[in-house]
């Protein structure tokens, strides 16, 4: 029988989901499976882009863990695509490879001033408070006024997190660090602003009730944003999310504030022009055009123009690809170009051998459960594709091995991160804590290849 042997380039949702279906899937051949990625611990964004206060959302993370568990995928973690290994590498062991890489970038804001000191990516700073190792372990947070441009889900979880009191983030995962820094945060107010309306944002009903239980934060809306046009009001009464929002937002306009130390404000119809700086360069304010509908769904300036005075900006409007070591790449919409997962060169043909899935395939649109139905649209694309796999001269599943080993990668397995899962659960216990994260990333490496064989790299 026909052995399919399928590299996974990158182990989060997107990674672990397409290598589970192709496994369940009817087809007419065998299939091994190994799944690279570049950092030592497995679950991409589950692990290091979803805020410690969302233990629900993290819970995505028991499905996959079945998904490894059940030992029919091997994975090799701390192992960079494009260093470690490369295309070439993959044609000589696999017959096809699949890039489920992600997007981590941050997308511009190309407003004036945006460069400015105190200016950062909601991107970085999420993996700073996620504990990601290759981020610095510090973040400055010196700025009693901050600012959050945009209306995701991203936005608010940045914004929960500058507004929430560190005490309250204990009981999670949150690293040490992280919480040092939080409590010495002089923060009092996080503004955040958005272009369109409240029937237009794009966060859902659980973060924005996630951001009105926080303890000790007063939540300031303002009365001229809820003016609604016609296409809001039928928004609100078609669409269950919408009227969920809606009614959020009017129950905190109708809350007593005044008492709490903390405030959030949300500020809608709002576009930002420009980072007013300083005479040192630093972010001073946030100048913004106030808008209105403009009846066909949209928004229109309406020339007039307000400041919000601030020491620092994030920005959260949307995350972008990073491109791979010889494969096709759109800069302008930051994915891998393709066909319904089939990789596409400059001339729109399809690249033989080689896929996308998830956010690098369609762009960082749609929840992590999206990420399903996006894997069994490329996996279909795998398993109907014989003609153009690759014929590899060493398909043996120890030749990968061996080649690591020969150039000295210190990359980690299965039982190594079940180590390295086990060990933050140990550290987090005396605390009543689910886990606290192991952040370096050479301490993460040590922990998970304590028992590794020997003559492996050490």
């Amino acid at each position: 029988m026909t052995t399919l042997r399928l590299a996974i380039v990158g182990a989060g949702p997107a990674g672990i989901y397409a290598a589970d279906i192709i496994l369940k899937a009817e087809r007419q051949f065998d299939v091994q499976i190994d799944l690279f990625e570049q950092l030592p611990a497995p679950y991409g964004l589950v692990r290091y882009g979803v805020a410690p206060d969302h233990p629900r959302i993290k819970g995505i993370i028991t499905a996959l863990r079945d998904v490894l568990d059940r030992g029919d995928i091997r994975i090799f973690g701390n192992v960079r695509y494009g260093v470690d290994i490369t295309l070439d590498d993959l044609k000589k062991h696999y017959n096809a490879v699949i890039f489920s890489t992600g997007a981590i970038k941050d997308a511009d804001l190309d407003i004036p001033g945006i460069d400015a000191a105190g200016s950062y990516g909601a991107a970085d700073f999420v993996s700073w408070f996620d504990g990601h190792p290759d981020v610095p372990r510090t973040w400055p947070l010196e700025a009693a006024s901050v600012g959050v441009v945009g209306v995701g889900n991203v936005a608010l979880d940045v914004s929960r997190i500058l507004a929430k009191h560190a005490d309250d983030l204990l009981p999670t995962e949150i690293p040490a660090n992280v919480y040092e820094g939080l409590k010495a945060s002089p923060v009092t107010d996080v503004h955040v602003f958005g272009r369109r309306g409240p029937a237009q944002v794009k966060f859902t009903p659980l973060e924005l009730r996630e951001l009105g239980e926080m303890r000790d934060v007063d939540m300031i809306v303002y009365d001229e944003d809820f003016d609604h046009d016609e296409a809001s009001l039928t928004a609100i009464k078609t669409n269950k999310q919408v009227f969920v929002i809606d009614k959020v937002l009017n129950q905190w306009r109708e809350r007593s504030v005044g008492e709490a130390s903390r405030r959030l404000h949300l500020h809608f119809f709002a576009k930002p022009v420009e980072v007013v700086t300083d005479d040192a360069g630093r972010v001073a304010a946030l100048r913004y055009e106030r808008t209105r509908p403009d009846g066909a769904g949209g928004v229109e300036g309406t020339g007039e123009f307000r400041e919000v005075p601030m020491q620092a900006l994030y920005r959260a409007v949307g995350y972008f690809g990073s491109p791979l070591d010889g494969i096709p790449f759109d800069e302008k919409r930051g994915v891998i170009p393709n066909h319904e997962g089939q990789v596409l060169d400059d001339t729109d043909h399809v690249v033989p051998g080689v896929y996308a899935t998830g956010w690098i395939k369609r762009g960082p649109v749609g929840l992590i459960g999206h990420t399903k139905s996006d894997a069994m649209e490329t996996v279909a694309h795998v398993i109907n594709d014989q003609a153009n796999w690759w014929s590899p001269a060493d398909p043996s599943p120890a030749a990968i091995v061996s080649l690591l080993e020969e150039r000295g990668v210190e990359y980690t397995d299965l039982e190594g991160w079940h180590r390295l899962d086990e060990h933050e659960i140990a550290l987090g216990a005396p605390e009543e804590r689910a886990r606290i994260k192991v952040v370096p990333r050479d301490e993460m490496v040590a922990i998970s290849r304590a028992g590794a064989p020997v003559g492996a790299t050490e």
